[in-house]
C-alpha cells in the first residue's frame, strides 16, 4: 500500500526481496497461503510495499515495506491527516499543562493485545522508555523522543509524557507508519537483552491494529487476518495477502491476471499503459517524496570518530557545489520521469505545501557545467592527461563510487545521465549496481561515495528533518543510528529543537525554511526530483481503495495505508465471483513474471519510487 513513511526508498529502506512468482511454467512450484478461488474476494492482495521488509522488528526497521506492515499489525497513540489533524487511535483524549512541558493522553478501555491481554498505559510508556534507554531500540525512531525528560504511566488508562522543552510536534511521535508503533510489553520484555537480533517472526505476531501478521515468508509472502474488534472500525475484508514481486514490471503483469487488486510504484511507461484500461483504475498522487543522490561528505560516529571508505574531496563543499551544477534535473525530469514528477530542490515535498521553500535566484545550484568547471578549477582540482581531475591534499583521482539499487530501473536511467554530465566537469564514477541489503549495509558503515536515495513523509516531517540531526549518526561503537549521509550542523540542529517547541505554525514554518536552506547549501542530500504517486488497482475487484480528490492536475492527496485497509473493500461482482485461484510463488529457469520484495516506495525509514522510500 502506498505509505507516508519517510521512508527510504529502493534503496536503504529496505533488504530487496528476491523471490520469482511464475505464471505458465512447467517448473515446481509452491501456492501460498492465499484465499482459494471460492473464497467469495474475501482477500485482499497487495504488493509488499517498496523495496520491501527488512525487519519485523519495528525498533530496528526503516524500510517502506516494514512500516507498512507496522501501521497493519501495532497501535499508535493517535493518527494525523494529511492537513495535519491530529484524531484519536489508542489515546481518546489529550491534554498538555499551561506550560506546554506535560502532555496526557487519556488511553480507550478495554482494547486487547491479539493474545488477549489488555492494552494499557504502561504498553505505551515501556515502548518509549525503552526507546529512551536503549540504543538499540532507538535506532528507528530515537530522534522522535530526543525531547522527552519522562513517560509514566499512574494508571492503565492514563500516559504522562514530560519533555525537556515544549514540544509541539508531540502528536506527531507514535501514527501509524511514520511514528513509534506501541508494542505489548509482556511480549517484549523478554527480548531486549538480544534486541539487536530479535526477529519477531513468532507467528500469529502479537499486536493490535486492523490485521494480525498471521505468517511471512521472506521475499515471498505476508499473510494477515482481520482484526474484526479493531477500534477504528474492521477491515471490510477477512484476510489480506501482500505479495513479493522483483520488479513492477511483474506486478503490473499479476494486477492485469486479477492476482493482485492493487500496485503502487509504477513507472511513466506503465502508468499509460494502464490508464483507461478496463476494470482498471490508475490514479496520481501528489509528490511526498524527494528522490536524488547522497554525497559522503565524511563518515563519522557521534563522537567525531572517522569511519568508513569515503572519498576525502567530497568533504568539501566546493566539490559538492560543482557536482550539484553539473546536474540537469528537467531533463531527468523529462526523460526519467516522462513530466510525472517535479525539478527537486526542496527537501520537503509538494504534499507539504505549508513547509515550501525554494532557493533564491542568488542560492540556485541550476544545471551549469561551466561555473562547475570553473568552481573545481578555481578550488585547485586540476584535470590529468585522461580529463579527470585530482584532489590537491590526497592526490587521488576524482573518481567516485556511485551506488544505485539492482532493482529500480529509475536508478540505472539516472546513473547513466550523472555519469555523462559528471565527465563534463573532470569527475569520473564507478557505477555500482547492487541489493538494497548491500547498499544498505555500505552506507551504515561509510562505505561508499555517493548513492541514490529516496524519501518519503507523512503530514508532519519531524521524522524526516531528524535524520539530518547530529543525534542521528552511529554511536561510538559505530552502532544505530538513521543517519542517510552522515549530515551533522549545529545550526540546523538547534533550529529542529526549535522547530519541535514552535507551536505557532507560521513560526515553524519559517524555522523549516531555513533548515532546507542549511540542507541545500551543504550539499549533503542534493534533491533531483519529487516524482507523483503512480498506481493502480482494479475496479471489478475493489473499491474505497482511493480517497479524496484530485487536484487541478489530476493528482490525489497522498493515500495513507492505515486509511486504505480500513477503506478497501470488495466490489458486489468480486463478492460473487470469488476470487482468483491461490499465488504461484516458486523458482524457474524459464519465465519468471514476478517478484522480490522491492520495489517502490523505498521508507520506516527506508522506501521505492513510491512509498521511512
Amino acid at each position: 500500500m502506498t505509505t507516508f513513511t519517510p521512508l527510504r526508498r529502493s534503496g536503504r529502506k529496505a533488504v530487496a526481496l528476491a523471490t520469482s512468482l511464475l505464471i505458465g511454467t512447467a517448473a515446481a512450484v509452491a501456492v501460498a497461503p492465499a484465499a482459494s478461488a471460492d473464497d467469495g474476494g474475501k482477500t485482499l492482495r497487495m504488493p509488499i510495499t517498496s523495496i520491501g521488509i527488512d525487519s519485523l522488528n519495528p525498533f530496528l526497521a526503516y524500510f517502506a515495506g516494514s512500516l507498512d506492515v507496522f501501521a497493519g499489525i501495532y497501535p499508535a497513540l493517535n493518527t494525523v491527516e494529511q492537513d495535519g489533524t491530529a484524531k484519536p487511535y489508542l489515546a481518546d483524549s489529550w491534554t498538555t499543562s499551561d506550560d506546554k512541558l506535560t502532555w496526557t493522553f487519556k488511553i480507550h478501555k478495554g482494547l486487547k493485545w491479539s493474545d488477549g491481554k489488555p492494552i494499557t498505559a504502561e504498553d505505551a510508556a515501556w515502548t518509549f522508555n525503552l526507546i529512551m534507554t536503549n540504543s538499540t531500540a532507538a535506532t528507528a525512531n530515537g530522534s522522535l523522543v530526543a525531547n522527552f525528560a519522562s513517560v509514566t504511566a499512574p494508571d492503565d488508562t492514563t500516559l504522562v509524557v514530560r519533555t525537556k522543552k515544549p514540544q509541539a510536534t508531540m502528536l506527531a511521535v507514535s501514527v501509524p507508519a511514520s511514528g513509534i508503533p506501541i508494542v505489548p510489553k509482556h511480549i517484549w520484555e523478554a527480548h531486549v537483552k538480544d534486541l539487536k537480533n530479535y526477529k519477531n517472526d513468532s507467528f500469529p505476531v502479537v499486536g493490535y491494529g486492523p490485521w494480525t501478521l498471521t505468517d511471512y515468508k521472506p521475499e515471498q509472502y505476508a499473510k494477515y487476518d482481520a482484526n474484526k474488534e479493531f477500534v477504528l472500525g474492521a477491515p471490510k475484508y477477512d484476510h489480506m495477502i501482500q505479495q513479493a514481486f522483483k520488479n513492477t514490471d511483474a506486478a503490473v503483469a499479476a494486477l492485469r491476471s486479477g492476482q493482485l487488486d492493487y500496485v503502487s510504484g509504477l513507472n511513466p511507461v506503465q502508468y499509460k499503459a494502464l490508464k483507461g484500461q478496463s476494470g482498471i483504475k490508475a490514479y496520481e498522487t501528489v509528490g511526498n517524496r524527494w528522490s536524488g543522490i547522497e554525497l559522503n561528505g565524511g563518515a563519522r560516529t557521534r563522537d567525531g570518530k572517522k569511519i568508513g571508505t569515503g572519498h576525502p574531496a567530497l568533504g568539501d563543499v566546493k566539490v559538492r557545489e560543482a557536482l550539484a551544477r553539473a546536474i540537469d534535473r528537467a531533463t531527468i525530469v523529462k526523460k526519467v520521469r516522462d513530466n510525472f514528477a517535479k525539478v527537486g530542490a526542496s527537501y520537503l515535498p509538494p504534499s507539504l505545501p505549508q513547509f515550501a521553500w525554494e532557493p533564491s535566484d542568488a542560492e540556485k545550484f541550476d544545471y551549469d557545467p561551466a561555473k562547475a568547471n570553473s568552481v573545481l578549477d578555481a578550488a585547485g582540482y586540476k584535470k590529468g592527461s585522461d580529463g579527470i581531475r585530482v584532489d590537491p591534499k590526497s592526490k587521488r583521482k576524482l573518481e567516485f563510487r556511485l551506488g544505485i539499487h539492482s532493482d529500480d530501473d529509475a536508478d540505472a536511467k539516472v546513473s547513466t545521465y550523472l555519469a555523462g554530465w559528471f565527465k563534463e566537469i573532470g569527475v569520473g564514477v564507478d557505477i555500482q549496481s547492487m541489493s538494497s541489503a548491500k547498499l544498505n549495509a555500505d552506507l551504515a558503515k561509510g562505505d561508499w561515495d555517493i548513492l541514490m536515495d529516496s524519501w518519503s513523509t507523512g503530514p508532519d516531517p519531524t521524522y524526516l528533518l531528524g535524520i539530518q540531526t547530529c543525534a542521528a549518526l552511529p554511536d561510538a561503537k559505530g552502532e544505530g543510528g538513521s543517519t542517510d549521509s552522515f549530515f551533522c550542523d549545529k545550526e540546523y540542529d538547534d533550529l529542529f529543537l526549535r522547530q519541535q517547541s514552535a507551536f505557532d505554525e507560521t513560526e515553524r514554518a519559517d524555522l523549516l525554511r531555513q533548515m532546507q536552506a542549511i540542507l541545500y547549501k551543504a550539499n549533503e542530500n542534493i534533491m533531483i526530483y519529487n516524482a507523483n504517486g503512480l498506481s493502480a488497482y482494479r475496479t471489478d475487484k475493489v473499491n474505497g481503495i482511493l480517497t479524496g480528490s484530485a487536484d487541478a492536475s489530476g493528482a490525489y492527496p497522498p493515500q495513507p495505508s492505515l486509511a486504505q485497509y480500513l477503506n478497501a473493500a470488495p466490489t458486489a461482482a468480486s463478492s460473487s465471483s470469488g476470487g482468483t485461484s491461490g499465488t504461484v510463488i516458486g523458482v524457474s529457469a524459464a519465465v519468471v513474471l514476478v517478484l522480490a520484495a522491492g520495489g517502490v516506495f523505498v521508507m520506516r525509514r527506508r522506501s521505492s519510487s513510491d512509498d521511512r522510500e
